[in-house]
């Protein structure tokens, strides 16, 4: 036993102790999660009529006298299994905005719908992927001396993609203060759509409510120049919301040229800084509208829905803009594994935090995240279902829902997070486990999808 690592040493304390098999239960009940929650308490659950007691659940009668709960992190770095759970989560709440389903009728298919790409401004060349990054005839530098074009063909893995041609060049104040105000220009963009939509039909911009409702989920998501950009799925119901169809004047055209219009309209001042001055901030130049159509013309529901899934589980790390833990000291940025590009930003961000102008914007709480601090994906209230309600589906599924006219009494507390050594490694190998599960059903199902198809053509 001496001469095995801690890991395996941990691991067969676990499996010998006498409660292990109830162990186990409890770390498959949360799908093998990498970090999950200790909790300490009891719930004891009445009958609201007769005062019959239905059920009770006490921790002491737990291995360690704790229940595992999932730590629910949306980040595949973090925690791959929660990660998974909160991407299919994030599928069927923006899939319902698009075609119905879990409460939402499936006549929002046939409103007016975009899928829209807004992108953040130019800071300063970058190297970019493909055929000659940024060709320039006549040569030339800049006035650090550095050359203005590169005649590279770059790959997608290559480490130079969205490094600034010149640092000394570049923007990285602005770059900085554009994410820290970045859901305040999403704001505007939203109340200018509105307003827009409201003139091109003739109404008062204060009654636009009273005829029809913009509804949008959306995903922030990072490029390869480490500056956010926005992808959002766009819709058009009448006043009601989901469930009232759109005035007449609501199309699709109408509501791309809106869109347009808006991107390049709305802006935002910074504080005014002695150091830095006041700054305009708006979006990129590059603008991608996109109809979503029910006929299958463009972007399908489902392939638009699996998109902005795939970016709400990516980290800052994964991306390489940032870290997905927050750093406290200018130490943690010199130490952080990241490139001299973002470790240059989240120098800029600790360096502009400590200037009182710029208190507001807490860039030093957001330094990991280059002083971005809005949600990786927000929606509007009528847009689909939500989160809370997608897990209370998910209680009811697995037999957990609460039984009508009960009452709950519960008491718990945080007593811990995380897993010994030897617990990771058990808890990887039933993530592993469940993950191969699922993987030969999908396969069996296609195969059984297959056939069924071969029979037909038979």
């Amino acid at each position: 036993m001496r001469q095995l690592p801690e890991t395996d040493r941990d691991a067969i304390r676990i499996a010998q102790d006498p409660h292990f098999s109830r162990w186990l239960e409890q770390v498959t009940a949360t799908g093998g999660c990498a970090h999950p929650v200790h909790l300490s308490g009891a719930t004891t659950t009445v009958d609201g009529t007769t005062g019959e007691i239905i059920r009770q659940y006490d921790t002491r009668d737990e291995p360690g006298e704790r229940l595992l709960v999932r730590c629910r992190n949306r980040r595949a770095t973090v925690c791959a299994p929660c990660s998974r759970l909160h991407a299919g989560d994030t599928f069927h709440l923006v899939r319902a905005g698009l075609i119905g389903g879990k409460n939402v009728p499936t006549t929002v298919r046939d409103r007016p719908r975009l899928f829209v790409t807004l992108t953040a401004p130019s800071f300063g060349p970058v190297h970019r992927i493909g055929e000659r990054c940024r060709p320039r005839r006549d040569g030339g530098t800049c006035e650090h001396g550095r050359p203005l074009g590169c005649g590279t063909d770059h790959t997608a893995n290559d480490l130079l993609v969205g490094q600034p041609l010149c640092p000394d060049c570049y923007d990285y104040t602005g770059h900085v203060l554009w994410h820290a105000h970045a859901s305040k220009l999403w704001d505007r963009f939203a109340i200018d759509v509105r307003r827009r939509l409201a003139s091109s039909a003739g109404l008062v911009q204060s009654r636009f409510a009273h005829h029809a409702r913009l509804s949008f989920a959306r995903v922030a998501e990072y490029q390869k120049r480490a500056a956010v950009h926005v992808h959002a799925v766009v819709r058009l119901d009448g006043p009601g919301g989901p469930a009232d169809e759109p005035p007449s004047w609501g199309t699709a055209d109408r509501l791309a040229d809106a869109v347009r219009a808006s991107a390049g309209r709305v802006m935002v001042r910074t504080p005014y800084s002695q150091a830095v001055g006041e700054l305009l901030l708006r979006w990129g130049v590059q603008l991608d509208v996109r109809p979503l159509c029910a006929d299958g013309d463009g972007p399908g529901d489902d392939a638009v829905a699996a998109y902005v899934a795939k970016y709400v589980t990516k980290g800052a790390s994964e991306t390489g803009a940032g870290t997905d833990r927050k750093v406290t000291t200018w130490a943690d940025i010199d130490t952080a594994p990241v490139s001299g590009h973002v470790r240059t930003l989240m120098r800029t961000c600790r360096r502009l935090g400590g200037l009182p102008e710029y208190a507001s914007l807490h860039l030093r709480t957001w330094t990991h995240t280059l002083g971005y601090r809005g949600h990786i994906l927000t929606k509007s209230r009528a847009y689909s279902t939500t989160y809370a309600a997608l897990r209370a589906e998910r209680a009811h599924h697995v037999g957990h829902a609460d039984t009508p006219e009960a009452i709950t009494d519960a008491h718990w507390r945080y007593v811990g997070s995380g897993h010994t050594p030897g617990a990771a490694l058990i808890a990887a190998g039933v993530a592993e486990d469940l993950a191969e599960c699922r993987r030969l059903s999908a396969d069996a199902r296609h195969g059984e999808v297959r056939a069924d198809h071969s029979s037909a053509r038979t």
